[in-house]
């Protein structure tokens, strides 16, 4: 009849990562940690982008309507701020001769935009007569 051993005799295997396998999962995550965030970083970025670009062409729009409209810019201006909630978007008006048929004039609107302390920019433009404005 045999018996079975005592447990001070029988070896026990825990389960256990080892040192070589610790320090590789950190060096992976010290890589991929920064990286993750970066890109984090940049899809922020071009949400806020995105956004204010919607809102600098609608500022645009708004000026060039009004331009065609009433003959002179916002104010009668050629250029000027707008604020759109908590964002300034600056305007500046162009109108020169068109290439293409001298009894046109194209008059651009452009407006500049700041994300992040990077200037942007959204320049919305049309044909009229050159009588016209």
């Amino acid at each position: 009849m045999r018996f079975a051993p005592s447990s001070s005799n029988v070896k026990r295997h825990r389960a256990a990562f080892t040192l070589a396998e610790v320090l590789a999962a950190l060096l992976f995550m010290a890589i991929v940690i920064p990286v993750a965030l970066e890109g984090l970083r940049i899809a922020s970025l071009a949400g806020q982008v995105g956004e204010r670009k919607a809102a600098a062409a609608r500022v645009a729009e708004r000026v060039l309507n009004e331009l065609t409209v009433t003959g002179a810019g916002p104010g009668g201006a050629d250029d000027g701020i707008i604020t759109e909630g908590a964002h300034e978007f600056q305007w500046t008006i162009q109108s020169e001769a068109w290439t293409e048929d001298n009894s046109l004039q194209q008059t651009m609107v452009r407006v500049v935009y700041y994300v992040q302390g990077r200037e942007y920019e959204v320049t919305v433009s049309t044909l009229t007569e050159a009588s016209t404005l």
